[in-house]
């Protein structure tokens, strides 16, 4: 593990209960692409309405967990400390299993493109190895 909860919140303002990923696991040499985890666990606030009798984790919150890990790569290089990373587009998401409590979310995503202050990522979320979800994100960095 690279960077557990608490250094995870030295870097992105996220906090519980939206605080989505769990560690870091791996950032690549050139620091395009990073993979995080997710414990997803029955205590979670979501489960509370989705659904009482039949838990099943949000996609949007899968893809909040994923925006998540990508903000963890972007507000930790040095000309971006302190600022916030905001969602700028959402694009071809595809949602391929369900997420429950007890599984672990492997989160990877890799930086492919920028247009200004525009990055687009694209994004694999995995249970067992298995894609839950997938698709590509946009993210803007601002004050």
């Amino acid at each position: 593990m690279l960077l557990n909860s608490n250094q995870i919140q030295e870097i992105i303002p996220h906090r519980y209960p939206f605080l989505l990923v769990d560690q870091i696991i791996s950032i690549s040499e050139d620091k395009t692409e990073i993979v995080g985890k997710k414990c997803v666990s029955a205590n979670e606030m979501q489960f509370l309405g989705h659904f009482p009798e039949k838990h099943v984790m949000p996609g949007v919150l899968i893809v909040e967990a994923l925006a998540q890990t990508g903000c963890v790569l972007l507000l930790s290089k040095d000309e971006f400390k302190g600022k916030i990373a905001y969602f700028a587009g959402i694009n071809k998401m595809r949602f391929r299993q369900q997420v429950v409590p007890g599984d672990v979310l492997e989160l990877t995503v890799k930086f492919t493109k920028n247009r200004a202050s525009i990055y687009f990522a694209d994004v694999v979320a995995k249970v067992d190895g298995k894609v839950a979800c997938s698709g590509e994100i946009l993210c803007a960095v601002g004050d």
